[in-house]
């Protein structure tokens, strides 16, 4: 099964196996990371699971939505590397993707 490390808001990293079909969002969120809120469920709608990506995976996710792009313009805590971890579905081939959960707004 893939893997998918996360880093908490606190830098402790923890390596996690996921089922193919999940989002990144509802990975983190099954496996017990509470500071990962997820408000909206997965609607795209509120930005409250937002991460920061590892660079070197940024070019195997999908296309940032329009409706992505103007939450996390909302966010302070924006970086280059930014998306919201529910509009990312995880696959075999994101095995040992990295995101960080960035910082609460």
């Amino acid at each position: 099964m893939p893997k998918l490390i996360v880093v908490n808001r606190n830098g402790d990293e923890a390596v996690v196996e996921v089922e193919s079909g999940l989002t990144v969002m509802e990975a983190i969120r099954d496996n017990g990371f509470d500071e990962l809120l997820a408000l909206c469920g997965g609607c795209c709608s509120c930005a409250t699971c937002h991460v920061h990506v590892d660079p070197a995976f940024l070019d195997q996710l999908p296309t940032m939505s329009e409706d992505e792009d103007d939450l996390l313009e909302s966010s302070d805590h924006r970086a280059p590397n930014s998306r919201l971890s529910c509009q990312l579905p995880f696959t075999d081939q994101l095995d040992g993707l990295k995101v960080t959960i960035a910082p609460e707004d």
